[in-house]
């Protein structure tokens, strides 16, 4: 017998749980505007999410994802794409999005049932992908696009643990290994497929160790770091862009509420989990770091809570002042030309919706 390959999963931590460095500060974190910047966003982010969540119990808005708890996966994640790269997100990208020119009226009209919330003003962004695990294979297809026309651009494409399960990530990654296709797959890793636990969706290590099937590098990072998170994703990024190399990066944070708005996670999680994640979670962490290199203070914090709900409430007075889509809007994003079947239907519902307003 001979041994004919070794492989390992390494794990990144810059800023752990106890506020302390344990790995040098990127050249980017050496700049404490920069770190505050990425914690005015995740504090955006945080408060974005307890809003919607209020608008969903007060029927004012559809079933809702939220992101507590994993604020620095995406916001670190949003903070390290270049303008010229492509989004291909799931459904909990609220961090990355706002960064890309996403409003937040528009995240709300989208999660309120109205497909226009989804025509983003930036363009390199994709629409949200509900369906679980098949937006890889897009963000293969644009990379593709990309490696054709030697363009030195990036994909950057976003699932759950969950996704990871399905068929759709692994044909994804196969041809992106055997192609050699310059994009990321950052798996959102908050130990929860809806009621599934990880540890029932496989019997790998690590998420990270799928990548050694398809032929390139998987990695582990601390997903409540923003710091480390935006490191790991900038330089998989760059490699992509500069050397047409794909990379897997497994984010390992906690979901911190129930899957969906339409879920209820006391039935299936075990008593104090949370509790005990919560230790972890990387807004707090952040602050206290500031706050040690005398970089933020009470005063600027207070502050920053009154500036981002105004902002909130800004978006949501927009969202609940956008006039309702027609009804026929519901056959307008499925063909690029509609069946004649289905144009009759939608002739008619029309009429309808113009007879009882």
């Amino acid at each position: 017998m001979k041994i004919v390959a070794h492989f390992e999963i390494p794990y990144y931590q810059i800023l752990n749980e106890a506020q302390e460095l344990v790995a040098d500060l990127p050249s980017f974190a050496k700049d404490p505007a920069h770190l505050i910047r990425l914690y005015r966003l995740m504090v955006l982010n945080r408060l974005f999410d307890a809003k919607a969540i209020a608008l969903q119990r007060t029927g004012k808005l559809g079933t809702y994802p939220s992101t507590l708890g994993q604020e620095a996966a995406f916001v670190g994640m949003g903070d390290a794409l270049s303008k010229n790269d492509v989004i291909v997100p799931y459904y909990r990208d609220v961090g990355i999005l706002i960064q890309r020119g996403v409003k937040l009226s528009e995240i709300l009209l989208y999660w309120g049932g109205d497909e226009r919330g989804n025509a983003f003003a930036n363009k390199e962004n994709f629409p949200y992908s509900v369906p679980v695990g098949s937006q890889p294979l897009h963000a293969a297809g644009v990379a593709t696009a990309f490696k054709i026309r030697k363009e030195k651009r990036a994909v950057l494409t976003v699932c759950g643990d969950g996704g990871t399960s399905e068929g759709d990530f692994y044909e994804a990654m196969n041809v992106a290994g055997v192609w050699k296709l310059p994009v990321v797959f950052a798996v959102c890793n908050n130990q929860w497929a809806i009621s599934v636990p990880r540890s029932e969706q496989t019997a790998a290590q690590t998420l990270a160790q799928k990548a050694i099937a398809a032929g390139f590098s998987g990695e582990q990072v601390d997903g409540n770091d923003v710091i480390a998170v935006r490191d790991r994703v900038t330089l998989a990024l760059e490699k992509a862009r500069e050397k047409s190399e794909p990379t897997l990066i497994e984010i390992i944070c906690y979901r911190q509420n129930d899957h969906t708005t339409a879920d209820d996670a006391k039935r299936y999680e075990k008593a104090k989990v949370r509790e005990q994640e919560w230790e972890k979670e990387p807004i707090a962490r952040l602050r206290r770091y500031l706050e040690s290199i005398k970089a933020w203070s009470e005063k600027e914090e207070k502050e920053l809570q009154v500036t981002s709900e105004a902002e909130i409430e800004k978006s949501v007075a927009e969202y609940l002042a956008t006039p309702l889509a027609p009804l026929e809007n519901m056959f307008d994003y499925l063909y690029a030309t509609l069946p004649e079947s289905l144009e009759e239907q939608r002739e008619l519902l029309k009429q309808w919706g113009n007879t009882h307003g």
